[in-house]
């Protein structure tokens, strides 16, 4: 019977490999050789890799792919992606290729502004409350000047603060909501010590407010935290054409074509159950360069999928239209990204995307991501209205079938020939590598 382990923390590395392999795994000494096989063998580069995280036995490992050809405000980038899913580097690198003989993205910055909050309960009077913010409103401004010098000097910091009074929804609960200006930097560190530093002085001179009484007086913050929310930080990436350039499927107009394109996105504005598909195929190309390039894919996912259900229901994030003969496809999105602090600084992979990306500030880095997802929608409805989505994507996972075979080198080579002129499925190519085997 396993047993609860007190401070696994303190262990060694080797101590907690030991332990973890003796008692959740079957074969210790084979587990131990695979998670060994995984560490680097420059041992400083091993060290910076375990003290990312806590009780770090291993690495593990994504391949990191790179889609050519994405012309973004006329300016051509290659994008890294790493991502372990079949497809998604080959659909943005179509996509990405079809568009660049027709003008390439073009992308707009719409706002950077982030979000933070001091939640708090007051029990009391609203009104002396608003009183009391106007009051100590420079002050919280004042007092957080030693966390804002820097940001400031280089053209950011603090935009704003204000109360909001959200009694209607929970008894005696009201906020400062404050947004912020990070440059180049995520800023989540930013945002949540300068929140900290606002609740202290919210705190301290509401004890101080000659108008509260003294049950007003006690202000109890419940907590100082930044909004991965960000509906003002949006950046915009479209394409567009005239309709007959949407030309390359031999067997639909293209007339034809972009109607199924607009009634695709239309039915995904509508439709939850599609909506949520749709919007995973975007996320299949904005995720793989968030965790390229060192960014928070986890914060990502959760602010874009709540702008997704801004107007009440889960919707498309892509719109599409067809007016005087052009062919329209964009997305809005929200990202706070940032190019500086955190990994960006530190993991040797992320420098290197960040280098072939040519070091783009914050802003570039929010245009290259929206186009990549773009790219990765109009890929996969081109594919669904036209062929289907499997004959694409099973020839991208054929590879993946044989390696689980066993096919040797010459075998998948085979077999990769066999299945240019063949559809593939998982038990037709167990059937040809079976046939192969016994031939």
């Amino acid at each position: 019977m396993i047993t609860p382990i007190q401070g696994f923390s303190k262990l060694t590395k080797e101590e907690k490999i030991n332990w973890i392999t003796e008692n959740y795994t079957k074969n210790s000494a084979h587990t131990k050789e695979v998670l060994k096989v995984y560490w680097n063998s420059d041992t400083k580069l091993q060290k910076l890799h375990d003290e990312f995280i806590e009780n770090t036995i291993s690495n593990y490992y994504l391949p990191l792919g790179i889609a050519p050809n994405f012309l973004i405000n006329n300016k051509l980038y290659a994008v890294p992606m790493a991502i372990e899913e079949s497809s998604v580097v080959a659909a943005a690198s179509k996509a990405a290729k079809f568009w660049l003989s027709r003008g390439g993205f073009k992308t707009t910055i719409l706002g950077t502004e982030k979000v933070g909050q001091v939640h708090f309960i007051f029990k009391g009077d609203s009104k002396k409350l608003e009183s009391f913010f106007n009051s100590i409103k420079p002050l919280l401004i004042s007092d957080s000047n030693e966390l804002t010098t820097s940001m400031k000097k280089r053209g950011g910091g603090i935009s704003k603060i204000e109360l909001r009074n959200k009694t209607a929804d929970l008894a005696n609960y009201y906020q400062l909501h404050c947004t912020f200006e990070t440059l180049d930097a995520m800023g989540a560190n930013f945002i949540n010590s300068c929140l900290e530093q606002f609740a202290i002085t919210l705190k301290r001179e509401a004890l101080l407010y000659s108008d509260f009484s003294n049950t007003e007086k006690n202000i109890e913050v419940v907590m100082s935290i930044l909004s991965n929310y960000v509906p003002n930080c949006i950046v915009r990436a479209e394409v567009s054409c005239k309709v007959e350039e949407l030309n390359e499927d031999a067997n639909i107009k293209s007339s034809q074509l972009a109607e199924k394109l607009v009634q695709a996105v239309t039915i995904a504005k509508v439709e939850p159950y599609r909506a949520v598909t749709h919007n995973k195929g975007i996320m299949n190309g904005i995720d793989s360069v968030i965790l390229a390039t060192g960014n928070d894919f986890r914060a990502i996912e959760a602010g874009i999928h709540a702008y997704a259900s801004r107007n009440g229901a889960y919707s498309s994030l892509t719109d599409a239209s067809i007016e005087n003969g052009i062919f329209r496809f964009w997305i809005d999105i929200p990202l706070a990204l940032g190019t500086v602090g955190g990994l960006t600084n530190l993991h040797p992979l992320v420098k290197v995307a960040l280098e072939i990306l040519q070091k783009p500030s914050a802003k570039e880095l929010m245009q290259i991501v929206a186009a990549t997802g773009l790219a990765q929608n109009f890929a996969a409805l081109r594919s669904l209205v036209t062929t289907g989505i499997q004959e694409g994507h099973m020839k991208m996972h054929l590879l993946n079938i044989l390696n689980q075979l066993g096919a040797t080198d010459k075998e998948k080579q085979l077999l990769t020939t066999h299945f240019k002129t063949n559809t593939v499925t998982h038990s037709a190519v167990v059937t040809a590598y079976n046939n192969l085997k016994n031939d």
